[in-house]
Formats: structure tokens, C-alpha cells, sequence
């Protein structure tokens, strides 16, 4: 097959393996290529530059999946499936959205079949949109794509240097409705109904009533629920999947107990697709050792498919773990009170860092305060381990700047702030979080509007200010990983450097200086002499006397050294 000139590879036909069994087969999709060339670059979690992103709200990359299952009543306000899908974002990946954003990771939101109907939970009825209210872990929805759709993603991803990380939710299934009903007990619960102030209470309990909780818990073994059997054998996968979890429990020695049938079918997207990290979902509602069995897991898939694929392994960087605890913050370091009890998710090898609850709550506080603080914790008592900076999400209602009325001062805070930073889709862009007629996190989750950018000049703007930091970001690992000093108070200036092996970066940023002339000073971190470049307008300067003198019209500059 001749492949595109712009390519400038010569690529490998994809190859799609039929695996047999019996009357039964499951596709399991192969892209291998003798010469892929995957985009190389430093790169560490700790100061990663992650894309959040709904799946059905990003991108309707094909419109000929945007009904399934009878999927058709009418719904509350944004609260039903809306087109997007992994063709979508996959778009985007190649034509260089977000590789112009700095982006070097992409979080979705899960893409497993959600419920076939929906629920009216006190805000209007809903479906599984989201991705958070599972029906088979073992399928993806149709809605959101197929399994050839997200092997496109992560090898085009991949290719632009770009790791795709995916959402896993162990603790409970979806609603229960007339067309899909509750699983057996021994595999959930169904009540109490969570209370938040006990470790107890927190995680032997339901999160919201009618969202039926894994026995995480149990060890003792169960068979398969009968729906999923039923539904297999009408799928006629039934004998495969069966043939698949005997060798996964042989391998492992687990239980046949719940938690570890949710483990094998979440670690088959490592093994068969090569994604690169998984999103917990609500992890202080389930015991803390679910979650070191489950690394252990994804280790070893993540490990396998590296092994299987070499070509298009990106490098040596682990598995990505991060976990999501409601309202945890960097200033808890590694440990999470329950009130009664005191939890590390770190030490215990589980996840690679936290989502950070922090960062959109400091609007009253200077850029010194929370840079400085966010490094001496990073950098100490969080040493190899990380936190996931947000200002903006799909799930809280307390965002940094609701009326986004501080869109560049956002950016600035999020993008240069130690640790890893997620953009929530469409914070580049002021896509409005507040939507006339929708009740709760519907409002937060409003379709991105891709029209809206080529005629708003505004956006194309704000745009501009988010691709320059973030790529500033992605080229230098200092920003998220580095040690923060300041070096002058005015104008606000300071250096982030970072050293790991044969590898170091160094940078300096000013913030809030003048929009014309500018005098910056470097302190003793470039030699005098040195040719700097600011990134952010693109001029070079030379350092004299521990300086560098620049005429610009921003009041941002971004110094690394020239090339």
C-alpha cells in the first residue's frame, strides 16, 4: 500500500487476527509497523501536560454512530448522547490540535457500553453519556467508537508523541432500569447509601441510590451474572471471553471474586490497545488495596504490550496511574483522613499521583505563594510522585473562574504551576460553563464549539495564550517537574530547573512586566554571554550582567536557552 508522501515512512499493512474459539470469535486488533517513528521527546508524568476531554462532547468525528440501542427519548438539558466519539479526537490528534496545544497526553472519559436506557436522577432524564455507568467493561459503546477506532487513536497519538489515557471505574456498575437490570448480589450492593464521614461509611456503601456498588471487598468466588452471559452468547463471544478470564485467573492465582473480573477486562485495553495510564474513578470509595492489586495488573499489561509492540512503545515511562479522591489536595501530601482513619495511595506503590482539588481555589492567593508551596512539597515529601493541577472539570462545581472572566490569568496559573496540569476541553477557548436549562454538572459539559473559534477572534486569542505555554510546558520538563526559585518579586520572575540523569533543563519566566521594554533578571542561572530565547514572542536576547533586555508587546516572557 503506498502510504501519504507527508509521512515521509513507509508503513507496514495493519493486519486484523481473527482469534477462534469454538463457535465463537473475538476480533483482537494487531497494528505493527517495521518503521514507526514516534515522535521522541524528555518527558516525565510528574510534569505532563494532559488534555481532559469528554468523550461525547469533544468531537462527532461520524455521525452514522450517533444512535444506538433505541438510545431516542428525550432528555434533560446536555444530558444525553451528543455525537462525539474517538473518530473525533483522533481528528484532532492529526491535524495537530494538540500537538499545538503543548498536549502530550489526552485523558477521556470511559468509552465501555453504557446502560441501553436511561435514568432520571433528580436533574432531568439522563443516559450514560458520560461513560461512567458501565454495562459490559468487556465492550466498547458504539456510540463513543469500535475497537479499530481506538487502535487508530493511540497509534496516531503515539506517533505525535501524544499518550492516551483512559478511564477506569471499578466500583460500581450503572443504574439499574428495565432493560438493564441490577447483577447478582454477591457480585454489589445496593444500599446503604454513603454517609462521607467514616472510612466505613465511605467505602462499604452505595455513592448515590440506584448505582449499584462492587463487592470490591468480597473474596469470595462467583460466577459470571447471568445478563453478561446471556448477552455474550447472543454476541457469540461467550466461549472466548470465558477462555480468557480461565487464563487470567490461572496466571494470577486470584479469586474469582468481583473486583478481579473488573481487573482483567480494564487491563485488556492495556493489552490489546497499548493505552498508556487509566484515570481512577472514586477511589476512596473502594478499599486501598484494590487499587495495588490493580497496579500490579496494569504493570504487567502495560510490560506485555511493550514486549509485543516494541516499535510502538514510546519509551520507558511507566504505566500511569492517577487516582481521583473527592476533594483531595497537594497539601495533604500523600495521605488521605478519612476522619477516623488515615490512608497513604502512594508508598503503597498504587498510583503515580493525585488529582489535586487545590489549584481552583486559590484564586486569592499570588502565583509566588502557590508556586513555591506546590515545589517544596513536590520536590520533598512527594518526591516521585505527582499531582494533577485543574482549574476546570466536568464533575465541580466550584471551577477556578466560572464566568470565565480570568481566562489568561487561568492559563497562566494552571500551565506554569509545579506538577502535571489538565485542561479541561474548551478552557482554551472560554467555552462557557454556565448553559441556560441545564441542572447540575450538565452545565459543565456543553458541546465544544469548533465553529466558534474561526469566527471569534477573542477565542483565536485566547487560543494563541494556551499553545504557547503549553508548548513552552511540553519542551521543558523544569515547568511541572522542576524546583521553583524566585528571583525577583518585581516584576514577578523566577527559575524552574530540573536534572535526572544525563538529562537537564533549565528556564526563566517573568510574569506582569511591562509591555514594551522589558530588563528581566536571570540570577546566576545562565552564564553571561548565553543567547537566550523568549518563547513567548519569539525574540533572543543575550544575557549581560545577569540579564536580558527585551521590547515586546506582551507581559509574559518565557526564557529558555537558544538553539
Amino acid at each position: 500500500m503506498k502510504q501519504p508522501t507527508y509521512l515521509k515512512l513507509i508503513f507496514v499493512l495493519f493486519t486484523i487476527v481473527f482469534i477462534s474459539c469454538g463457535e465463537t470469535k473475538k476480533e483482537e486488533i494487531v497494528k505493527e509497523s517495521a518503521e514507526v517513528q514516534l515522535e521522541k521527546t524528555n518527558f516525565t508524568w510528574e510534569g505532563a501536560n494532559i488534555y481532559f476531554l469528554l468523550t461525547d462532547r469533544f468531537k462527532n468525528g461520524d455521525s452514522l454512530n450517533d444512535v444506538n440501542f433505541e438510545r431516542t427519548n428525550e432528555t434533560a438539558v446536555l444530558r444525553g448522547f451528543e455525537g462525539g466519539d474517538i473518530k473525533g479526537v483522533t481528528q484532532q490528534v492529526k491535524n495537530g490540535y494538540f500537538t499545538d496545544l503543548g498536549v502530550n497526553a489526552i485523558w477521556m472519559t470511559p468509552i465501555v457500553e453504557q446502560i441501553h436506557d436511561g435514568v432520571d436522577e433528580g436533574t432531568g432524564y439522563t443516559y450514560g453519556y458520560h461513560g461512567y455507568w458501565t454495562k459490559d467493561w468487556t465492550a466498547m459503546d458504539p456510540n463513543f467508537g469500535t475497537r479499530e477506532d481506538l487502535q487508530e487513536l493511540v497509534a496516531a497519538a503515539h506517533r505525535k508523541g501524544i499518550r492516551i489515557v483512559l478511564d477506569a471505574v471499578i466500583n460500581h456498575h450503572g443504574p439499574a432500569t428495565d432493560k438493564d437490570g441490577v447483577w447478582p448480589k454477591e457480585w454489589v450492593r445496593t444500599a446503604p447509601k454513603c454517609e462521607f464521614t467514616t472510612y466505613e461509611n465511605t467505602t462499604a456503601c452505595t455513592l448515590v441510590e440506584n448505582l449499584p456498588d462492587i463487592l470490591t471487598e468480597s473474596n469470595e468466588e462467583v460466577g459470571l451474572p447471568p445478563q453478561l452471559i446471556e448477552k455474550w452468547k447472543a454476541e457469540g463471544r461467550y466461549e472466548q471471553e470465558v477462555a480468557e478470564l480461565d487464563a487470567f485467573f490461572e496466571r494470577t492465582g486470584h479469586p474469582r471474586a468481583p473486583r478481579f473480573y473488573v481487573m482483567k477486562w480494564l487491563t485488556d485495553y492495556i493489552t490489546d490497545f497499548g493505552i498508556d495510564g487509566y484515570r481512577v474513578d472514586t477511589v476512596k470509595h473502594t478499599e486501598e488495596y484494590v487499587w495495588e492489586e490493580f497496579r500490579r495488573e496494569c504493570d504487567y499489561s502495560f510490560e506485555k504490550w511493550k514486549k509485543d509492540h516494541p516499535s510502538l512503545a514510546m519509551d520507558d515511562a511507566p504505566f500511569y496511574m492517577v487516582g481521583e479522591i473527592y476533594f483531595y489536595n497537594i497539601n495533604a501530601g500523600k495521605v488521605y483522613d478519612f476522619g477516623d482513619k488515615k490512608v497513604n495511595y502512594f508508598d503503597n506503590h498504587s498510583f503515580t499521583s493525585m488529582i489535586n482539588f487545590d489549584l481552583r481555589s486559590t484564586a486569592d492567593k499570588s502565583y509566588e505563594e502557590v508556586f513555591s508551596r506546590y515545589s517544596e512539597i513536590l520536590n520533598n515529601e512527594m518526591d516521585g510522585f505527582g499531582t494533577l493541577n485543574y482549574l476546570t472539570s466536568h464533575d465541580d462545581g466550584q471551577p477556578y473562574d466560572v464566568g470565565r472572566e480570568k481566562t489568561y490569568e487561568a492559563a497562566t496559573r494552571l500551565l506554569l504551576a509545579p506538577g502535571a496540569s489538565q485542561i479541561y476541553y474548551g478552557d482554551e477557548i472560554a467555552r462557557s460553563l454556565q448553559i441556560e436549562g441545564t441542572n447540575g454538572d450538565a452545565t459543565l459539559r456543553s458541546i465544544m464549539p469548533w465553529d466558534e473559534i474561526k469566527r471569534d477572534s477573542d477565542r483565536k486569542q485566547l487560543l494563541v495564550h494556551y499553545q504557547k505555554l503549553g508548548q513552552f510546558r511540553n519542551d521543558h520538563m523544569a515547568i511541572g517537574a522542576g524546583v521553583h526559585a524566585m528571583i525577583s518579586e518585581a516584576p514577578y520572575t523566577f527559575s524552574r530547573t530540573y536534572a535526572n540523569g544525563d538529562y537537564s533543563d533549565e528556564v526563566v519566566v517573568a510574569l506582569n512586566v511591562s509591555e514594551k521594554e522589558k530588563n528581566i533578571s536571570v540570577g546566576n542561572l545562565f552564564e553571561e554571554g548565553a543567547r537566550l530565547r523568549d518563547a513567548y514572542s519569539g525574540l533572543q536576547a543575550t544575557v549581560e550582567d545577569g540579564r536580558v533586555s527585551l521590547v515586546s508587546n506582551f507581559d509574559i516572557v518565557l526564557l529558555e536557552r537558544s538553539n
